[in-house]
Parts: C-alpha cells; structure tokens; sequence
C-alpha cells in the first residue's frame, strides 16, 4: 500500500524497480489513478506527462528499465511531471 506524505508518495514494489513496475504499484494502491499515467490499452506514458529519475529526463527511455539505485532504495524520488504546453 502506499503511503502520502505532502506531495510525495512512498511506495513497495516486487520485483526490478522500473518506472512500469512503479506505475503498477501506484495504480493497485491508488486505482483512481489508472488511466491517468499511461493509457489502459496500451501502458504507453500520456502525452504533456515527464519521468524524471536522477534529475535526468527518463519519459522516451523503455518503462522496463530498471531506475537508478537510489531510486530504487527510496533514497531519491522518482519524479511524475505534466508538462506546461502553450503560448
């Protein structure tokens, strides 16, 4: 289950820590959330929405990819951004 302190959410996850692996784990504990991240077919990330681990841009990297160790160690936060688009 997870676990809401401020604006950040903590967390368990089996298994290789992967940003699907993270969105899998966020969606059983907050299932309002499902569809919102990546769409329900597909599991393809929602336009305008940025990962970002480590400080570095990760949103055209393959979802299965295991993150950074101190992601992965709940050190650092895995960072779910919707962009600004516009004018």
């Amino acid at each position: 289950m997870g676990n809401i302190t401020g604006q950040e959410v903590q967390l368990d996850v089996s298994g290789p820590v992967t940003v699907a692996s993270v969105l899998d784990a966020l969606e059983v504990a907050y299932p309002v959330l499902r569809g919102t991240i990546r769409d329900h077919g597909t599991l393809k990330r929602r336009a305008f929405l940025r990962f970002f681990a480590g400080g570095e841009d990760i949103s055209l990297e393959p979802m299965t990819k295991p993150l950074p160790e101190p992601i992965a160690a709940g050190q650092e936060p895995l960072l779910v951004i919707g962009a600004i688009a516009g004018g």
